[in-house]
């Protein structure tokens, strides 16, 4: 069995201020539409976010008008700003906060090149997993799309299974599933929360996949917190990334108290393994990088296996019982990680005390960590067998 994890960058619409020559071009744009995003959500708006609000619609050129080259302000009901007919006179605020108005800032799409597409699927194709983990992706409609005709036209196998759930970021950069498996449950953690609030700018998306006689593949998807556009060294980015690593292990380590011992952690983790964000994930858990796993083939973009474990944004773990292994497919220039797993139908039959597993524990009431959701819908199965990974 292959799984690995694509961004594609978005299938066929992508924001125009991520579709620019250069990403110094576009990242000016995202960093002020995330921040005034954020302002918008307040309640009341301060004198000083008002005066931040009015300077970012300035900069974003939607302060005179709706819509500008990157941005289109959308309005519901109420009002936010007041724009006086004479342009002498200077735009304020009026809504005293966001319960004073419905309405969004949103960045303009643009159609992506089908060659752009095509290549997409071509990766897809010859990477040939059987379970992969695909972010910024639109929609689920859009992914089904893609998968029935691109990979059909590069000569593909389209996948059965297909699933995306809409994430926290209004630019419609989501995480999906392309699945051989029968997909048996899906979990949102979307609404998981810490003690300084939301933890996924994204989602965790956690999929339970079907692979016969009672065993049961989790695999949770990821799209952290990115780099692109923050201050030097990403301070802010390091600790948000950090929050979310944390509340990935305990989500992992409550699958593995329950019965679980089949994870797998991919997507797009936006750090190196040994960086102090993903600590959590790498260090405090059973969870190693797949890349440090003697079967892991970096393939030919890779002078030494070395160079895909600290190039890579996409990161692949691996539990150090995993065993047999068939072969692992390393990163491509747009991120592409996959994971080598256990055979199927073959199974070590050498007794080794590391491979043991506990028997599963009565699923606990309530939530399972203290970054649980909202969602609590599971499937559950019986036991798995006792060879475990994750990627």
């Amino acid at each position: 069995m292959i799984i690995g994890s694509f961004n594609v960058e978005n299938l066929f619409d992508r924001a125009k201020a991520l579709n620019q020559a250069t990403w110094k071009q576009g990242a000016p744009v995202l960093a002020a539409h995330a921040e005034l995003t954020q302002l918008l959500e307040r309640d009341p708006y301060s004198e000083p976010d008002r005066a931040r609000i009015l300077e970012l619609f300035e900069f974003l050129g939607i302060l005179r008008q709706d819509e500008s080259e990157f941005m289109r302000l959308r309005k519901i009901r109420g009002a936010l700003l007041r724009r006086p007919r004479d342009r002498t006179k200077p735009v304020s605020v009026v809504a005293h906060g966001r319960s004073a108005w419905i309405g969004w800032v949103e960045l303009k799409t643009e159609h992506v090149d089908e060659l752009a597409m095509e290549h997409t699927a071509m990766v897809i194709r010859d990477v040939g997993a059987d379970v992969l983990g695909v972010v910024e992706a639109e929609a689920r409609p859009v992914l089904d799309l893609f998968t029935a005709a691109m990979l059909k036209k590069v000569g593909g196998t389209p996948y059965d299974q297909v699933m995306l759930i809409d994430g926290n970021d209004g630019r419609g950069i989501d995480v999906g599933l392309l699945s051989r498996l029968p997909i048996a449950g899906v979990r949102t953690h979307i609404y998981d929360t810490d003690h300084i609030g939301t933890v996924f700018s994204r989602d965790c998306c956690e999929y339970h996949l079907e692979l016969g006689e009672g065993r049961t593949l989790v695999v949770l998807v990821n799209h952290l917190k990115s780099k692109g556009y923050g201050s030097k060294d990403d301070p802010i980015g390091a600790k948000r990334r950090h929050r979310q690593a944390t509340c990935i292990a305990e989500i992992y380590n409550a699958l593995i108290d329950e019965g679980y011992p089949l994870v797998a952690v991919v997507g797009d983790l936006n750090d190196t393994p040994d960086s102090d964000a993903l600590q959590p994930l790498l260090g405090a858990t059973t969870l190693k990088d797949i890349s440090e796993h003697p079967g892991f083939d970096p393939g030919p973009r890779a002078k030494a296996p070395s160079r895909a474990r600290t190039t890579r944004s996409t990161t692949c773990c691996s539990r150090p019982t995993c065993s047999p292994w068939r072969r692992a497919v390393a990163s491509s220039a747009r991120g592409f990680g996959a994971a080598i797993a256990p055979r199927t139908g073959g199974r070590s039959t050498q007794p080794s005390r590391a491979r043991s597993i506990p028997p599963p524990t009565t699923p606990r009431s309530g939530p399972r960590s203290t970054c649980d959701g909202a969602l609590q819908a599971r499937h559950r199965r019986g036991s798995s067998s006792p060879s475990s990974f994750c990627a």
